[in-house]
């Protein structure tokens, strides 16, 4: 590519959102975003430069490793650019099936478009490399775990330390993509029916052993170009979220509240699994992500009483009247969903826990006076860690006379001193923890 043809490639707005992601934090869908994604015609492009985009930031501590084996000393500063072109070709080489020549031409032209044409022999020198030493540097890749594992080595330490037997599967579970699961709006379509849909469709899914309303998809896909999906038969959602409508153990005329709601996939679960005999509120913080809520329950023709509000303030919001249950879906530092969003390997820092931890708590204790006497809260975060799960419940309970812990008694997930740890992988699912308490 020339400075003249100013037409941008997927490769490039890839390796400028990988950039925007690891220096100035903004996540994935934000980073394409700004780096240009909207300006591709091709669909094709998107998804190419998509896959570029988060599976260098899946592999990220990998080929940080790997490049720095193979220069003789990092980039200065102002050649960022040009470490990015670098890491994001890298990635193509080692973790895909891309024709090798073309990957390595590509990237060297793109030395052009950044106007960085002094880099050409370098790309092309570090790229050339890495194909002859291929195997010798992975040889020395998988004697470092962090590297090998490709996670910081703050979180490395967390997983190994609370999962010393399934620390290698937790990693890699998060190092896969994920799998696109549904949850059938059972208002308008049972999961037999919406399986057939999909079958005439020509798209193979699976129903989940898990959830009554799940299935997963064989392969990913467009939600627009779902059956139905337009008109609310089905939305995405990952199996372990969905299982929040049945722990809550709904009645019908109860008075629920789902916390921190956005964007509404558990809102919506709740309003089809009562069948709409419940009063539920759904209460949000962020305007944005309240249009979302009001956006999803338009689609599906749920009709719900969105609020906007700080869970953490209910003096500023409640009207006073208590709720028979409580869905308290806690912000956390995602470390469950690492496969859905690599991003958190760059833009979460070891101090990040313990700040969590304590706002989790904080909510809890919120929260706790909005429920009614025989109440349920039930407690989710798509964390694996117990610093923000079963230690927040625990350290709940013992300031709390009037909490009890209800057991969770389930086919699925680890118990755990408190709650139930769900980890990436398991039966399709992401990483999820659930507690139950109730009001004595």
């Amino acid at each position: 590519m020339t400075p003249a043809n100013k037409k941008i490639s997927a490769r490039l707005v890839a390796c400028r959102a990988v950039q925007l992601v690891a220096d100035k934090g903004l996540n994935s869908d934000r980073a394409l975003e700004d780096a240009g994604i909207n300006t591709l015609a091709d669909a094709r492009d998107v998804s190419f430069a998509k896959s570029i985009c988060l599976g260098t930031l899946r592999w990220h501590q990998q080929l940080e490793a790997i490049l720095s084996q193979l220069l003789e000393k990092p980039l200065q500063r102002k050649h960022r650019d040009v470490h990015f072109l670098l890491l994001t070709a890298l990635f193509q080489l080692s973790k895909t099936d891309i024709a090798r020549h073309g990957i390595v031409s590509e990237t060297v032209n793109l030395v052009y478009t950044i106007k960085k044409k002094w880099a050409k022999g370098l790309v092309n020198g570090v790229l050339r490399n890495y194909l002859r030493q291929a195997d010798s540097l992975k040889s020395k890749i998988e004697r470092d775990p962090v590297a090998a594992s490709s996670h910081p080595d703050w979180l490395l330490q967390i997983i190994q330390t609370s999962w010393p037997d399934l620390w290698r599967e937790i990693t890699d579970e998060n190092n896969k993509q994920a799998p696109m699961s549904l949850r059938i709006n059972v208002q308008r379509s049972s999961r037999e029916e919406y399986l057939d849909l999909l079958k005439t469709a020509g798209t193979h899914a699976l129903s989940s052993d898990i959830s009554p309303s799940g299935i997963t998809l064989a392969a990913p896909c467009q939600a627009e170009n779902l059956p139905g999906f337009d008109e609310g038969l089905v939305s995405v959602q990952d199996i372990a979220p969905q299982l929040a409508a049945s722990l809550l153990d709904l009645q019908d005329g109860q008075q629920v509240l789902d916390a921190c709601a956005a964007p509404g996939g558990k809102t919506a679960h709740i309003v089809e699994a009562s069948n709409g005999k419940v009063d539920l509120t759904a209460l949000e913080l962020d305007p944005q992500r309240l249009l979302r809520i009001n956006q999803n329950m338009m689609r599906l023709g749920h009709k719900v009483d969105v609020k906007q509000g700080d869970a953490g303030k209910p003096e500023a919001w409640w009207s006073g009247q208590k709720y028979d249950r409580i869905l308290l879906d806690a912000p956390c530092s995602g470390s469950g969903v690492i496969r859905r969003h690599p991003d958190i390997k760059l833009l979460r820092r070891a101090t990040d826990i313990e700040q969590l931890s304590q706002q989790q708590l904080q909510l809890l204790h919120a929260l706790w006076p909005l429920l009614k006497e025989g109440g349920k809260l039930l407690y989710a975060t798509c964390s694996i860690l117990p610093q923000e799960n079963e230690n927040v419940i625990g350290s709940f309970l013992s300031q709390e006379d009037h909490a009890k812990e209800l057991r969770i008694d389930v086919n699925y997930g680890h118990p755990r001193q408190h709650g139930i740890q769900i980890l990436p992988g398991e039966h399709q699912m992401d990483g999820f923890f659930y507690a139950c308490l109730q009001k004595n």
